[in-house]
């Protein structure tokens, strides 16, 4: 029987899945299933038939016209659904990756275990000594994906050594990066892969004689989410995946979910822990660490969707199938969340060791509407942008941090000629200072001070000696920060400054914004190619402009508000911003 799969990922649900679904699910012409999103989140909605053959058809924005022509090509009947399907250039941004923490994503049903299969990579670890797993995990060189890049194996051996009855194992899924998005795609199309690791790696901390309990960490504002991972846990339980002696192993495993409130700082492992116990998220000193004292002072384990995502495949097919791909510093793939001006917005899943160029330019379609590249902030609001001539920069832990932006844990942020890097660092700053916990003078002021100078800079009032003093306050925060949050904050100031302080320099010297970025540092005058036609008076919410008809028309400066909407509007390229 014909198979539809409709793709009902947060991102399609938001360009209207459910609407679509609706559409199949009246006509009944075919088996009708969900899945989670594929990452090409700039295609949503997406639709695949599949025939009784095996045969797969993608089809990609499809509204109700595209859904009505899909159903009539099901039926036998004559249709334009060819029109949708998707085209060859960008089915190859599927193809151009390697996917192992996203191997599911968008081809299984996430509220059917059946569909995501029996927990084998976990009956083949259950046959194994907990220290051979660990000695696996150590060969793959599976690393951290929340952003330190720490080695997995290193956490999961200090908390199997520490002594305790009883052991947490937590899943950090709180993920605050604006413009990331990686946990929440693999818990809404992959929920079991995520609870097998943490199974798997429950087994490996605690082997058969010390209960351990998990809890997956996941913030509120990911609904969909919550709601996708409650029905696989209820499942994986009626099937006898979680709770005591699991699949007759005699190990016990129970999972839980406690929704966080938002809070980025809560990203970090001790903050975490404190949230969980009813604290206000704030980070503790460390050591001891949390594999010696975590949450309520028991020996924890900590890693985020993606490592745990991997565990299953590395289990299953081996530590040299995932220490093969990569660098010799970073192994396995990595998910990037690609943001900002390009093309293709989503998700992709690429090896360590591609450059920043291949996966900008390649699965990522390039630079929209025909601009020219300038920077990409890697590493989220505690990252570094990368200019043009570090383009071909390698996905690596030691090779990014050399730039001075991180891995963190996954968002590219693409920016193009129109971008303003002063700006970019005070949007980014912003982030960062209101986040703080303020638990860090250095943190809780020092990013204040450095905020109130870069929005002097971009109010057209910087003055001389301002970057020195940027530049002293960020590595004096850097050094007295207790936690990353704190410690990574200045990175884009930091490195705006290093890549692109010309455009520092315009702003405090010359008073003048060289991307044209920032309101009270540029102005808009009405070129002779006015023809008079007041579509930009009409449009001016000050009443900035005046002329009479078919006569070039005037802007009045001390009206305008700089909002732009008179360049917007003209036909004729009249309006000139500088």
């Amino acid at each position: 029987m014909t198979k539809i799969t409709v793709g009902r990922g947060s991102c399609g649900i938001a360009a209207g899945a459910d609407r679509i679904y609706d559409i199949f699910k009246a006509c009944n012409a075919a088996e009708l299933t969900s899945t989670g999103c594929i990452g090409t989140c700039f295609l949503e909605p997406v639709v695949d038939v599949t025939d009784s053959a095996g045969s797969k058809k993608t089809y990609v924005k499809v509204d109700e016209h595209a859904a009505e022509e899909i159903i009539k090509s099901v039926k036998g009947e004559a249709n334009e659904a060819d029109k949708y399907l998707i085209p060859v250039a960008e089915a190859k941004i599927i193809t151009d990756q390697h996917r192992i923490s996203m191997r599911n994503c968008g081809l299984i049903d996430p509220e059917n275990v059946d569909e995501y299969g029996e927990y084998a990579a976990f009956k083949k670890a259950a046959a194994m000594p907990p220290e051979e797993i660990i000695e696996i995990i150590k060969d793959s060189g599976l690393a951290g994906r929340g952003g330190a890049g720490f080695p997995t194996w290193f956490k999961w051996d200090a908390c199997r050594k520490s002594p305790g009855d009883k052991k947490y194992m937590i899943c950090n899924a709180d993920e605050g990066d604006p413009g990331a998005f990686m946990d929440r795609a693999v818990i809404e199309g992959d929920p079991h892969s995520l609870i097998e690791g943490m199974l798997i790696a429950a087994y490996a901390v605690g082997g058969r004689e010390v209960n351990v309990e998990g809890v997956v960490y996941v913030r509120a504002e990911y609904p969909l989410a919550i709601k996708r991972l409650e029905v696989a846990i209820k499942q994986a339980e009626s099937k006898g995946y979680l709770g005591n002696n699991i699949m007759g192993t005699g190990v016990n495993f129970n999972l839980r979910i406690k929704e966080g409130a938002g809070a980025f700082v809560c990203g970090e492992e001790t903050a975490l822990i404190a949230s969980l116990e009813g604290e206000r998220g704030m980070p503790r000193l460390k050591p001891p660490f949390p594999a010696q004292k975590g949450y309520w002072q028991l020996p924890s384990n900590i890693n985020n969707v993606e490592t745990y995502a991997n565990v299953p495949y590395i289990i299953s097919n081996g530590a040299q199938a995932f220490s093969s791909i990569g660098t010799e510093n970073s192994k396995g793939t990595k998910i990037f969340a690609l943001t900002g001006k390009i093309q293709n917005g989503g998700l992709v899943e690429v090896p360590m060791g591609r450059t920043i160029r291949e996966v900008i330019n390649g699965p990522g379609g390039g630079i929209k509407n025909g601009k020219t590249f300038k920077a990409v902030q890697m590493g989220g609001p505690s990252g570094g942008c990368i200019p043009t001539h570090l383009l071909d920069t390698r996905i690596d832990y030691k090779e990014l941090a050399a730039t001075g932006a991180i891995m963190g844990s996954g968002g590219m942020v693409v920016m193009d000629e129109d971008t303003c890097m002063v700006d970019m660092a005070r949007f980014f700053l912003d982030f960062t200072c209101k986040e703080s916990c303020g638990k860090c003078v250095h943190c809780r002021i020092g990013t204040k001070r450095m905020l109130e100078i870069l929005e002097r800079i971009t109010d057209g009032k910087g003055e001389e000696g301002d970057i020195e003093r940027l530049l002293e306050l960020g590595e004096q925060i850097k050094e007295g920060s207790l936690c990353g949050l704190g410690q990574t904050a200045p990175n884009p100031v930091l490195t705006t400054i290093k890549y692109f302080r010309s455009e520092y320099e315009d702003h405090i010297l010359r008073k003048k914004c060289t991307a044209a970025s920032c309101a009270a540092l540029i102005q808009f005058e009405i070129t002779d190619n006015c023809i008079g036609c007041g579509l930009c008076r009409k449009a001016c919410p000050t009443d900035a402009i005046e002329g009479k008809v078919k006569e070039v028309h005037t802007i009045i400066q001390d009206r305008c508000v700089k909002c732009g909407k008179c360049e917007q509007v003209c036909k004729f390229n009249a309006v000139k911003k500088s």
